[in-house]
């Protein structure tokens, strides 16, 4: 009897371990030329670039610095837009959705370095030290509402 219930709460710490694991992995689909699963080992292999934000929350200002990647150089190492057309940079739409299913949309051509060049950062860290979850940080936006938390999910449409 003891073994059984020893063998199902090793098998249930085993099943939560995994599910902790994927909760960190980020999906990378839609348009782009190879959708890509990210891992957080995966991202601190690409170049890694630095934001200080400052962004008016609820009740007070806010000023972090965040490490991470840009996330056009993420569409970029999934092979870019699954788009030829004339501009394709500026025809699309970019949902970042948290765990919680909060989401928020941007432009291509806000990121894309010859249009609106904006540094949105896929972040895996803030202040030097490692963040539980990746982090959605958009420089110069005055309100924190795109700085999503929780990411699991970017989708090109």
């Amino acid at each position: 009897m003891l073994a059984r219930l020893g063998a199902a709460l090793v098998a249930i710490s085993l099943a939560a371990a995994s599910a902790a694991a994927r909760s960190s992995d980020l999906l990378l689909d839609g348009k782009v030329k190879q959708p890509k699963h990210w891992t957080l080992a995966d991202l601190t292999k690409l170049p890694a670039q630095h934001v200080t934000v400052t962004y008016q929350a609820e009740h007070n200002s806010v000023t972090a610095q965040f490490t991470g990647v840009l996330l056009w150089s993420l569409i970029e190492a999934a092979g870019g837009l699954a788009d030829s057309g004339k501009g394709a940079e500026l025809h699309h739409a970019i949902r970042v959705t948290a765990k919680d299913d909060y989401f928020v949309i941007s432009s291509t051509g806000e990121i894309a370095p010859n249009f609106g060049n904006k540094p949105a950062l896929l972040a895996y860290e803030r202040d030097g030290k490692p963040l539980p979850d990746f982090r959605l940080v958009m420089p110069g936006d005055k309100h924190g509402g795109r700085n999503v938390r929780d990411i699991v999910r970017v989708t090109v449409e």
